[in-house]
Order: C-alpha cells, then structure tokens, then sequence
C-alpha cells in the first residue's frame, strides 16, 4: 500500500466552470455572511487543554501552560484546539481543502529548499487535515488582530491589516486559479527575488531573517549544543528540561526507530543518510502547543565528522479531526491505521509547501508516530516583535498569498473562488469573526491564568527557553 496518505483518486477531470459554479451555489446552504457568527464550543478552553494533555509528558505540561501564559498571543498560538472546537460549533462554507490546521502568523518563515534558495512558506504542519477552507483563513485573520494588539498597533491600522489579509487571499486565490495546475505546483515563494522590489521596512526585516537563516545550519547547532566526551566522543550539553538525554534503553530503541524511517525515505536520501552514524539522542522541547509532546533530536555524524541533526517530532491526531470533528477521508485513515499520524503530517507538508525537506519521513517509537525533518536547516522565523505597523502590514499579505497558494493545491480550488466571489462579503464576515474570536481568546487567557493563580492547573516558574 502506498505510503501517500492525502492522495486524491482521480475518478474524472474537473471543469472549473462547473466547480465555480458549485461554489456560487454553496452559498445558498451557507450564506457567506454567516461565516461572521461565532458560536463557542460547549467545552471551556481550559477543559479542553488539560485534556490534550492527557497524553503528553506528564513533568512538561506545567511548562506548556506557562509558556501560553506569558501573552495574549502566546495563549492564542498554544490554543489550535481550543479554536478548533470552536469553529466546529460554528457555520461553515463546506468547502474542504487540505488545510494547515495552525494557520498563525508565526507559523509562516524561511526555510531552505533542496537546492539551497531561501523559500517563505508556511511552515508547521502538526495539525495538517481536510477542513472548510476558511478555518484556516480565520485563524490567520485572528493572529493578526491578536498580534497587532499585542504590539500596540492603532485601532484603525488593526482592521485595515486584517481586511487586507483577506483581500490579499482572494486576489491570491484568483492567481492561482489563474494559473495552470503545473504552474502553481512548481510556485514558490523565494524572497531574495523581490528584495529590491520591496519598501525599506520590509527589506531591513527579510534582510536580518535572511542572514539568521543563513546561519541555521547543521553545524552551527551542534557546535552551539556538542562537547567534546571524556572518549573525544561528541555528546549534547544538557540543558533541562528543554535539552536532556534520554537512557540507555530508550536510545537503543530509539536508534531502531530511525532505521525504520531511513527504510521508508527514497532511496537517495536512504543513500545519503548510510554515511551517517548516530553519535547521540535527546529529548527537546519545542514550540508553546507543542510543548508535552514528544520530541528528540538525533545527532548524525558524517565520514568527515560533518554533522546532520535529525528532528524526531510527536504526531498525534490534528485538533481539527479530534476537537474540530472534521470528516476525513476514507483514504487518509486507513494510511493513519496502516503508517500511523506521521504520514498525516509529512503528507500535508509536501502538498501544501513550495518545497520540502528531503530528509522528511516518518517513524514509530514506544507506541507513538513521529515524523522526521532536518533541525534548523536554515530556519529563520520572522521577527514579528518591535516590527513597525506598516512591516507589519506587508508582512501579514505574504502570509494571506502563501496560505492561498497551499490552498490551492486542493481539488476545491474553483468551487472555494466560486463561493468566496469578487465582493467584499467573506472579507467582512471572516474580519467580524476574527475580532469577536480575539475578544474570546482574551477572555480564555485570563480564564486559564485565574485557574493557574487558585491552583487548578500547575504552571511551570517560568517559559524555560
């Protein structure tokens, strides 16, 4: 059985005018100014929170709940769940595509794609599934009210950031619908391209994120993160909890586990990898939601000590499948049943990026899936602290033109430009939306600080980095 979990079994072409018109029809089942209404799931955010983490580890979860303490915003990227639930209670278009499940502003940077150019795109796909196509569109509008709050944007400057998101998605999903299937799949976003092109502000940002790219390889970490053993072996400086080894028997088995993936990987990258040895294992904490879930780096040496260190990350069940009830495909469960939730993962990842890691695949260890990526293979996430409001209003449209761009390797892509139309009626209801859902997210903030403050919940002395 293959190992492509979101393939689509193609039954017969598509005609797009047809799709579009499907999609103006869909407006009579859900009128697109129904798409403003929130209607908050039964369950409280906090009850939805501390029952995700029933299955992480137990000792990190304080530190998941202080680090969604720390801001209003912090909260709002540690909440995918709580919003997934929420969404679900609500309206919606009907309209499914292969969402990114964690649409938010700080899940957008740099990367580097197989030959070396800086690429922007989204870049997390833990909740990666089928869902109506504007939750992961409301997710984003609602990062930008949030975000723009917590940086003590003006008012007024907020929403018009916020309808322009929208805006800059429809005209990006025109392009796109522009566009042949073969053209949009080889589309890519590399910035260094359009660095002239760009204002003063926005240069200054991509310029420092550029050169922090640049510098994210996998020998900067493992200098940064190696010594040297009593043997001159290479061993990880321990830094608990966020960087700590695992024992002997969990790393055996652990080692195990990475054969498993390099047998699934393609046979070149399997190639590469048979010069590498495991020179270590740790645990490492990452991200604010993710924070509880499993989480190793494997460090690999090459023939000439060259280091390549490997991300073994935890995939559980994507929030908008198991808090959102988004019906997934026959097709994608029995991949999930069959090679477990990392192929969900890897899957949406090669589907929605520009272009992905090589070094992507999955693995199984203790019971649990994982999927594997290279660790800060010139990652540079956006700085969005101290960005002006202007930067900030450029930034957000590159994130609404990539999200339409990912969008729109879906099938649905006519029938979703069909319903989302050349008005302004989905702009104003996901932009009404996204300010009552900020004003809830607040309130869910200062709920779980209330029961962190009487004890309920145990909170961690501080967000260790």
């Amino acid at each position: 059985m293959p190992r492509r979990a979101l393939r689509e079994r193609v039954i017969d072409l598509r005609d797009p005018e047809q799709d579009l018109a499907r999609g103006r029809a869909q407006r009579k089942i859900t009128p697109r100014r129904e798409l403003a209404q929130l209607t908050p799931s039964t369950r409280s955010a906090t009850e939805i929170l501390v029952a995700q983490n029933a299955r992480r580890v137990p000792e990190l979860v304080p530190l998941r709940f202080a680090r969604m303490l720390a801001d209003p915003f912090s909260f709002y990227r540690g909440s995918a769940a709580v919003m997934a639930a929420d969404l679900a209670a609500g309206k919606s278009s009907g309209i499914e595509v292969l969402c990114c499940g964690d649409a938010h502003l700080a899940n957008f940077g740099i990367y580097a794609a197989p030959d070396r150019a800086l690429v922007f795109d989204l870049n997390d796909f833990d909740e990666a599934a089928i869902a109506p196509a504007e939750w992961d569109l409301k997710r984003l509008v609602t990062s930008v009210v949030i975000g723009g709050r917590h940086a003590r944007y003006p008012s007024k400057a907020i929403r018009q950031m916020a309808e322009r998101t929208v805006r800059a998605y429809r005209t990006g999903l025109d392009t796109m619908l522009g566009m042949t299937v073969l053209d949009r799949y080889y589309l890519r976003m590399e910035p260094e391209r359009y660095r002239n092109q760009m204002d003063a502000g926005v240069a200054a940002v991509l310029n420092r994120t550029l050169k922090r790219a640049r510098k994210q390889t996998s020998s900067r970490v493992f200098a940064r993160i190696m010594t040297l053993g009593p043997d001159g072996t290479p061993r990880l400086l321990e830094n608990p909890p966020v960087l700590e080894h695992v024992d002997v028997d969990a790393e055996t088995e652990l080692v195990e586990s990475l054969r498993e993936y390099i047998g699934g990987v393609p046979v070149d990258v399997a190639v590469v990898l048979s010069h590498f040895r495991v020179t270590d294992i740790a645990r490492r904490v990452v991200g604010v939601g993710s924070v509880g879930t499993r989480c190793y780096l494997a460090i690999l040496t090459g023939p000439t000590d060259e280091p390549l260190i490997l991300q073994a990350k935890e995939a559980s069940r994507s929030v908008l499948d198991e808090f959102g009830h988004a019906p997934q495909p026959g097709i994608l469960r029995e991949a999930i049943a069959t090679y477990g939730q990392g192929v969900r993962v890897m899957d949406g990842q090669r589907i929605l990026q520009g272009s992905s890691d090589v070094f992507l695949g999955t693995m199984r260890y203790d019971g649990r899936d994982f999927y594997v990526r290279q660790f800060h293979d010139m990652k540079g996430t956006v700085e969005l602290q101290g960005m002006p409001a202007k930067t900030f209003g450029e930034y957000v449209i590159a994130c609404a033109v990539a999200l339409a761009r990912a969008h729109a390797q879906s099938a649905n892509l006519s029938m979703l430009r069909g319903y989302v139309g050349s008005n302004d009626t989905v702009t104003n209801a996901i932009v009404e939306w996204s300010y009552a859902y900020a004003e809830k997210s607040l309130d869910d903030f200062h709920r779980l600080r209330a029961a962190a403050k009487a004890g309920d919940i145990d909170t961690a002395d501080g967000p260790a980095r």
